[in-house]
């Protein structure tokens, strides 16, 4: 089978524990993939390859844990598979720093696969290691460490769906500045300028989804004429990439802390984006975390 159309996708799919590699597998199997977890990759040459003229793709997820686990001896057989003219191998690396997959094993109270009765911070260590050379290897890294769940969702959606019949996907996201940037935002609109609630009595505590909060963005004299300006960019935008064939579209827009402006915000641009004829998900990253005076300041 010379035809690419023909050829069975194989996605290898490895990284460190608790980076999410079973999300990464879930999400794919969501997309018409064959997803089987901990396989042993030295059974993969009888696995794949069909007669079939369009076989289904196929990812195959293992790491560390999985039976006969040897990375120098994965990748040359994976170079042997990567010859066959049946097949179209690719592999994906699901990595995250060191401080933050201790902090979710801490979080979780889930024991590290390689810890063996050491600290998390030791069996991390050990097993960022031993996965070195996959890390150096494979074709394509998602660092999770500043993504939530659904944005790691997003990432393999927009990296691994067949995208030939599906309209773009919008994304409308809220975030605050001073808890760090979004890791994906192709559009991003800073609405610092606005008068903040936080600091407003009895607003502190709401956000840009109540009533109160949002009339007293709204009332802010900047608000009216910026605002106007951003939903017709982003009118003339969207359907210009929309003609260049993008599966996504990420737009966020920030605050401070992430909880008034910005939500108030990205409702309002989600509004606009309906009535154009779009279908945007919003996604509020910071709207439950707790106000905090010292971050407002910055």
């Amino acid at each position: 089978m010379s035809d690419d159309s023909q050829k069975q996708r194989v996605l290898l799919v490895t990284g460190l524990s608790g980076a999410g590699k079973s999300t990464a597998l879930q999400v794919l199997e969501d997309l018409g993939w064959e997803a089987i977890d901990n396989f042993p990759i030295r059974l993969l040459s009888g696995l794949v390859g069909t007669e079939s003229d369009h076989p289904a793709p196929i990812a195959i997820g293992f790491d560390s844990r999985t039976r006969g686990f040897v990375p120098s001896e994965t990748i040359d057989q994976c170079k042997l598979l990567s010859q066959r003219d049946d097949i179209e191998l690719m592999t994906l690396f699901i990595d995250c720093s060191t401080a933050e997959l201790e902090r979710r094993y801490n979080e979780t109270r889930r024991p590290h696969p390689m810890a063996r009765g050491r600290p998390v911070a030791g069996g991390i260590a050990a097993e960022r290691e031993l996965l070195e050379p996959l890390r150096r290897w494979a074709d394509s890294v998602i660092d999770t460490t500043g993504f939530s769940t659904n944005q790691l969702q997003q990432v393999v959606r927009e990296r691994f769906a067949d995208s030939e019949t599906r309209d773009m996907t919008i994304t409308v996201s809220s975030f605050g500045f001073a808890r760090g940037m979004p890791p994906l935002a192709d559009l991003v609109f800073d609405m610092r300028f606005l008068d903040n609630p936080h600091w407003i009595d009895g607003l502190r505590e709401q956000t840009g989804l109540d009533e109160d909060v949002a009339a007293h963005i709204s009332a802010d004299p900047a608000f009216g004429p910026s605002f106007a300006r951003i939903s017709d960019t982003l009118r003339e935008l969207l359907p210009r990439y929309a003609a260049q064939g993008r599966s996504y579209l990420n737009i966020a827009f920030g605050c401070t802390g992430g909880r008034h402006r910005s939500v108030y915000s990205a409702e309002r641009a989600a509004e606009v984006l309906r009535e154009a004829g779009f279908s945007p998900t919003v996604i509020h990253r910071n709207l439950g975390s707790r106000p905090a005076d010292p971050l407002e300041r910055r």
